[in-house]
């Protein structure tokens, strides 16, 4: 901090956390998916600066539902034509499986939750998502409410929704959010949630899901936890209730808010593919979802051919998945360092030896990358880093039998690699390393025996 101008202890202050000494959520472990809600064609679609075509969503849409979603929040209808325009071709064009719900947005307000519910017509399973903004800051610098009155706007908004959707020949499903839950007291979300419980009572259990956002990501994922075990502990009729988080990613651990939340109770949880969305984004579900699978955890959602996915959502939203993102980076499952090559290739030489059974312990790879739709990807790539381990990696998989070949002789030909790579001041290919080969053998059987 230059001269010492900002005085973080007195600007920035965090957030208070609640009291919960006797907290359990450390001590769990995942064991379950939960209920994975995409939000790719709202969310992170409205943070796009040039949002998808219609044609584009649609093939994002069918690509979410082949890929297993079952909850799908498909657009802010009330809010821009493109999006009624889509929920109408949803409702009408025969694309939503007969077991898959779509979900609107909405804010509490009379007029757009009448928009949104003539959005929805002719659609059979509907998730009707209402929110107002509950945290003090907008309580008391956008919309000058006391707690009460943001109450009253909940209420009279559910209230609402009740009425008009009793005329919804479907299955109609009720999500409220408090908005910015995550700044928000605790006491007052609880308050404001338990006031749309009553209001929309009585209901079949399961017909109301009450989402906690971390709107933006304002503490330490473990408080967010903690947030959220308090809130469950405390709520009337816990179980005839569904609690969903949509964590963002304003400090970089929205993936960890997640997995700790799910620890903490959640049943639920909204995001987006490899992490869309406003400002750094929401929860990377792609992520979410194969870190299960690498703890044995069945995430129901199909990961198998990632670089496909990859593909779709890079054409569809004009947005690029980094090279070191996790699992579907270009990189992730690539290793250049000498000692990494080394510990991959006698690891699968190990594996392939024993029939390739056995639990996935391969250094390095925490998944399989043929689990993923990788299989034909190289994980180990040569540069001027990489040891005899990799080179040796590379000659095999060029079909070479290096059984009968000295250690010294493959330390003196990665030394030779080496300088090349250092040379070119690049990688080099399979068939580079291979040329070098042929031509180092051949000098040596030009030499003869010394």
């Amino acid at each position: 901090m230059k001269n010492n101008e900002i005085h973080p202890g007195s600007k920035y202050r965090p957030v208070v956390p609640v009291e919960l000494p006797d907290r359990t959520w450390p001590s769990k472990r995942i064991e379950a998916a939960p209920r994975f809600c995409s939000v790719d064609l709202r969310d992170g679609n409205q943070a796009l600066v040039i949002p998808m075509e219609p044609e584009k969503k649609a093939r994002m849409f069918r690509t979410l539902v082949g890929m297993g979603f079952k909850e799908i929040e498909a657009g802010f209808p009330s809010a821009s034509a493109p999006d009624f325009n889509f929920l109408r071709w949803l409702a009408t064009s025969g694309a939503v499986p007969e077991d898959t719900y779509i979900q609107v947005l909405s804010q509490a307000r009379q007029h757009l939750i009448e928009r949104s519910f003539e959005s929805i017509r002719g659609l059979d399973k509907v998730i009707f998502h209402v929110y107002n903004s509950t945290s003090p800051a907008q309580r008391e610098y956008v919309f000058q409410k006391s707690r009460e009155e943001v109450i009253q706007v909940a209420v009279d908004a559910v209230r609402q929704i009740k009425t008009l959707a009793r005329s919804f020949p479907g299955e109609f499903v009720l999500e409220y959010s408090p908005e910015s839950y995550s700044a928000t007291e605790p006491d007052f979300a609880l308050e404001i949630c338990h006031a749309v419980m009553e209001e929309w009572a009585p209901f079949e259990p399961g017909s109301l899901i009450l989402n906690l956002p971390s709107t933006v990501e304002v503490t330490t994922p473990n408080l967010f936890a903690d947030q959220i075990e308090w809130f469950c502990r405390n709520l009337n009729n816990r179980k005839d209730v569904v609690i969903s988080v949509h964590p963002h990613n304003d400090r970089g651990t929205a993936v960890a808010a997640a997995e700790m939340s799910l620890l903490a109770g959640a049943d639920r949880l909204e995001g987006t593919l490899f992490g869309n969305g406003e400002r750094t984004g929401n929860v990377d579900l792609v992520t979410v979802g194969l870190n299960m699978l690498s703890q044995g955890v069945d995430p129901g959602i199909d990961f198998s051919h990632l670089p496909e996915i990859r593909q779709v959502y890079e054409q569809t939203t004009g947005m690029t998945v980094p090279p070191r993102q996790p699992y579907a980076g270009e990189l992730v499952f690539t290793a250049f360092s000498g000692s990494h090559q080394d510990a991959i290739r006698k690891s699968l030489n190990a594996r392939k030896k024993r029939g390739d059974s056995g639990a996935w312990d391969i250094p390095y790879l925490p998944v399989d990358p043929a689990d993923i739709g990788r299989r034909y990807e190289k994980y180990i790539r040569i540069n001027s880093q990489s040891g005899k381990g990799g080179v040796a990696y590379v000659l095999e998989d060029q079909g070479l039998d290096l059984s009968s070949i000295p250690v010294r002789d493959l330390m003196d030909f990665a030394s030779l690699v080496q300088a090349e790579a250092e040379k070119k001041g690049t990688e080099l290919s399979s068939l580079e390393i291979l040329e070098l080969w042929s031509r180092k053998s051949s000098n040596a059987t030009t030499a003869g025996p010394v």
